[in-house]
């Protein structure tokens, strides 16, 4: 496991507020949004080789539609029904265009930065990034303090309130850990693609693309290469491993 990059610049460090502008541009022809990930064995260790990632078309997000949303609340054990203190890993965000243009909505969620605040500021190493840039929380190690959560600009994390019953065995949770979105590791690990990938895609909407941002040859690293992207708060500097086009 790769914890990150130790050189810390005072920026990532701050507690950061969200903010995006808005340009709305066409999908190229062509272009389906969705992309099979690779296996590796289960005892060779992530490698740096890869680095996961999404693409999100917010012009192909439907305002009404929460199937990602109901997907990963599935795949993870989280709650379906919420609470003001439930745990929610992703969640639909209504974008406005203040000049007057249409509104919008897209998915957020853990961004999975290249330089990820969350761990720069954990006292004990419990938020760490693997090698192939998944960011995660061991929950044998978090203390619940939760500077992560507030060093995050993207409001992804969730701190758990609740005793957790019904566990998934896979995605193991806890009272009074932080936790956020994974990206589906496990199911990464077992060559499948992320709940709200694949639930996006069975919508018809396929505004989520999912693949290894390393390989120039991939449908996500061509995408990028021809439509026009940006992250969300690209004035940070943490190089996110998601990216949104449309915005």
């Amino acid at each position: 496991m790769n914890t990150g990059n130790g050189n810390v610049d005072h920026g990532r460090r701050q507690v950061l507020a969200w903010g995006a502008a808005m340009a709305g541009v066409a999908l190229a022809p062509g272009v389906t949004l969705f992309e099979l990930a690779q296996a590796r064995p289960p005892s060779e260790p992530a490698s740096a080789k890869v680095r996961w990632g999404m693409l999100v078309d917010v012009n192909r997000c439907a305002t009404d539609c929460d199937a990602c949303v109901v997907a990963c609340d599935r795949e993870n054990g989280l709650p379906e029904t919420k609470t003001a203190t439930s745990a929610q890993w992703i969640r639909k965000v209504e974008l406005k265009d203040l000049r007057g243009g249409p509104s919008k909505t897209a998915p957020v969620m853990c961004q999975h930065c290249a330089h990820p605040p969350c761990v720069d500021v954990c006292p004990t190493g419990a938020s760490f990034k693997r090698a192939d840039g998944i960011v995660l929380v061991d929950r044998h190690t978090c203390i619940g303090c939760r500077y992560c959560m507030m060093a995050c600009p993207y409001q992804a994390r969730s701190f758990v309130h609740e005793p957790v019953t019904d566990q998934k065995p896979e995605v193991p949770r806890g009272k009074g850990c932080v936790e956020s979105c994974t990206l589906c590791v496990h199911r990464i690990d077992r060559d499948q693609i992320p709940a709200c990938v694949e639930a996006c895609a069975a919508t018809g909407h396929k505004a989520i693309l999912f693949g290894d941002l390393n390989d120039p040859g991939s449908e996500i690293a061509q995408a990028i290469a021809t439509l026009r992207t940006r992250a969300l708060r690209p004035d940070l500097r943490l190089d996110p491993g998601v990216v949104y086009h449309g915005l």
